[in-house]
């Protein structure tokens, strides 16, 4: 063989030995970098709600005012239940992913461009005040319950599967995240209801939302959805709204804790159950927000955090009085603040924070795996 023929092609095995290791799981430790993720979708409640409420006529659960959004890139409020980025934007940052916009935003016939553009980076299907039942917010137009947004993933699945070939399809689908952050709403509304308390005991309730939630999984999954993250119930009742504020220690409200443990652990079998019935074609990151939050309330200082019971705008004790309104007060350092508002909302700091962790190597927050390990699965 010619010498010039020799060396082109020891130049393309190298090339092709540097390409296969990139691509090599654990190799993003090596190079600094995440493992692709072509897509991230978003679904919940108000902790991951990029604004798709702006979009509800009728809702008064909105966050499209001061002083929402006044550490965001903008320093507007878009629609987010915080004063900056929410955990969703964080982890598409941690990918090199526009952050997803509200689905409800891509609506209409002037829209198909970004919308088109939008299907395969990422859509934010979340709505503040969803909860895995429809509960009474989707009568009155407040939210959008889950099964909803699922809906509205099937149209932008029909986007996706338009704009690439059949074989494309699939390995985007496959590969791309699907965030799943929901179930305080349903707890709320568990006390906030004496006929719902009176038909279940917290064990019967908290065991038919982890059942109604394996339902809409599977609907998700049938979708060609493959990777999935799915964050726990935090400590409800130590969000400032919650907490005794007649006390000098101001309390957390340990029933209220109790169901949200009692669901984690239904949602933790679930899961278990749900990737075996799938025959494993399901991977998954549960991430244990009851604990992170337990961890942080215990230990602020590790985290940088100075205060974790009162909220950071709002009004009266705690400054949990009234919800973050215009004319309310609200901290003047937001990164020492885990709380920004009554309902428990994290700061951009807080919510920075909980990123971290899900990406972190410390399995005592994540499993089967962490964050980072699913990108690589």
């Amino acid at each position: 063989m010619p010498k010039n023929k020799t060396r082109s092609l020891v130049i393309w095995l190298l090339f092709l030995g540097l390409l296969w290791f990139d691509s090599f799981p654990g190799s993003e430790a090596a190079t600094g970098k995440l493992s692709s993720i072509p897509g991230l979708y978003v679904f919940g409640d108000s902790l991951v709600d990029a604004g798709n409420n702006n979009y509800l006529p009728i809702s008064i659960a909105k966050a499209n005012y001061p002083r929402n959004g006044i550490d965001f890139p903008t320093n507007k409020a878009t629609g987010r239940f915080s004063n900056g980025k929410n955990a969703a934007d964080f982890i598409a940052d941690r990918f090199g992913l526009p952050l997803p916009p509200p689905y409800r935003s891509l609506k209409g016939p002037l829209k198909n461009k970004r919308r088109e553009s939008a299907a395969l980076t990422g859509v934010n299907f979340a709505s503040g005040g969803a909860g895995i039942f429809n509960s009474s917010d989707k009568k009155l137009g407040q939210s959008i319950p889950l099964a909803n947004q699922v809906d509205d993933w099937l149209s932008i699945h029909h986007e996706v599967t338009g704009q690439l070939r059949p074989a494309e399809a699939q390995v985007h689908l496959s590969k791309s995240l699907y965030i799943v952050v929901i179930g305080s709403n349903d707890l709320f509304d568990y006390y906030g209801s004496f006929k719902t308390r009176e038909k279940n005991d917290p064990q019967q309730y908290t065991q038919s939302m982890a059942d109604k939630l394996k339902k809409i999984l599977k609907r998700i999954h049938a979708t060609g959805a493959r990777r999935f993250l799915v964050v726990g119930v935090a400590q409800i009742g130590c969000i400032p709204g919650n907490r005794d504020t007649d006390s000098d220690l101001h309390e957390c409200d340990e029933e209220a804790n109790r169901s949200c443990s009692l669901y984690n652990e239904a949602l933790v079998k679930m899961l278990q159950q749900l990737k075996q019935e799938l025959q494993n074609s399901m991977s998954y990151s549960y991430f244990d927000n009851f604990k992170s939050l337990q961890d942080i309330n215990s230990n602020p200082a590790r985290y940088g955090f100075t205060e974790v019971a009162s909220a950071c705008c709002g009004s009266g004790k705690l400054n949990a009085a009234r919800h973050c309104q215009p004319i309310s007060k609200f901290c003047p350092d937001r990164t020492k603040y885990l709380f920004w508002d009554r309902f428990g909302h994290p700061t951009e700091a807080a919510s920075r924070t909980f990123v971290d962790l899900m990406f972190s190597n410390d399995s005592q927050y994540s499993s089967p795996l962490t964050l980072t390990q699913l990108a690589s699965s």
